[in-house]
C-alpha cells in the first residue's frame, strides 16, 4: 500500500468522518476492497483513533465551558513528564493533555458544564498531585476557529438592498 494513498484516505476522513468508503473509493479512482482494508489497517496500527463530531457549543441549547490550564510540573525520575501527564489526562472532564516548551510543562484542556466546574478540578484534582507546582487557569470565552471548522461565520444579511 502506498503511502500516498494512505495519506489521501486520512486526509479524507479527516474532513468528514462520515464519508462512505465507496465515496472514498470513487474520488481516489480505487477499489473499493483496497480502501476497506487501507482502513482497517490503519485502525489496527492506532493511526485512526476515534472518528468524531465537532459541536459548535455556543450555539447549542446546553451551554460548555471551555478552560486551558498551563501546569508547572517537577517531572519524576525514570518518568520525566509521562507519568503526571497520565495521571491528569485520566480525569473523565480532561480533553486534551500536551507536553509544551516555554514557560509551562503541560498544557490541559477542559470542557465541563460551569465555571465552578473548573475551579472544583484544579482545586481538589490538579493542584493536589505531589508534582505539580503551580498552575494558571485561561477561560475560553469564545471560539472562532476548531479543528480548521470556522465556528463564527456572521449570519448572511438577507435584507433587500433599497436606494432612492
Amino acid at each position: 500500500m502506498s503511502a500516498k494513498l494512505e495519506h489521501a484516505v486520512l486526509s479524507l476522513l479527516e474532513e468528514n468522518a462520515r464519508i462512505e468508503l465507496d465515496q472514498i473509493a470513487t474520488m481516489l479512482d480505487e477499489d473499493k476492497e483496497i480502501i476497506i482494508q487501507i482502513v482497517d489497517e490503519l485502525e489496527k496500527k492506532g493511526v485512526i483513533v476515534k472518528y468524531g463530531t465537532l459541536i459548535n457549543w455556543q450555539k447549542a441549547s446546553t451551554k460548555k465551558v471551555a478552560a486551558l490550564i498551563d501546569v508547572k510540573v517537577t517531572p519524576q525520575r525514570g518518568h520525566g513528564f509521562d507519568a503526571i501527564a497520565k495521571r491528569i489526562y485520566l480525569f473523565p472532564e480532561v480533553r486534551s493533555v500536551y507536553l509544551m516548551s516555554g514557560s509551562y510543562d503541560l498544557s490541559v484542556a477542559l470542557e465541563v458544564d460551569s465555571m465552578e466546574a473548573v475551579g472544583k478540578f484544579v482545586t481538589e484534582k490538579l493542584a493536589p498531585i505531589d508534582s505539580v507546582v503551580s498552575t494558571m487557569t485561561h477561560f475560553v470565552m469564545k471560539k472562532y476557529k476548531e479543528d480548521g471548522v470556522i465556528l463564527d461565520e456572521p449570519e448572511k444579511d438577507e435584507r433587500l438592498v433599497i436606494t432612492p
